[in-house]
């Protein structure tokens, strides 16, 4: 049990710190295509919760994934607002909004 928990912290921190230098060297005309597919990667992860939310093994399991719904939709939705925002940046004045 402590073996799995210390294997998926490894684990995380390591994605967190590749995630970081991955993002960080990426060209500003990769920005939003690349939000668009983290975009899409947050909406499996919501759906994933969603699933370890609904599991209720344990109490613990389900607040976790209560908490990784409500993380992962914020996350999602705020992907979309920034993304959304970067692309009205190229319209042409004067057209919509």
């Amino acid at each position: 049990m402590i073996a799995d928990l210390e294997t998926g912290l490894y684990v995380f921190v390591l994605a967190t710190f590749l995630g970081l230098e991955i993002i960080r060297r990426v060209s500003p005309l990769l920005h939003t295509p690349l939000m668009s597919l983290t975009n899409a990667i947050s909406a499996i992860t919501v759906v994933g919760a969603i699933i370890v939310a609904g599991e209720q093994k344990t109490t613990l399991s389900t607040v976790l994934g209560t908490v990784a719904v409500a993380c992962s939709t914020i996350n999602l939705v705020g992907g979309y607002l920034i993304t959304w925002r970067m692309l009205r940046m190229f319209r042409k004045s004067g057209k919509g909004t």
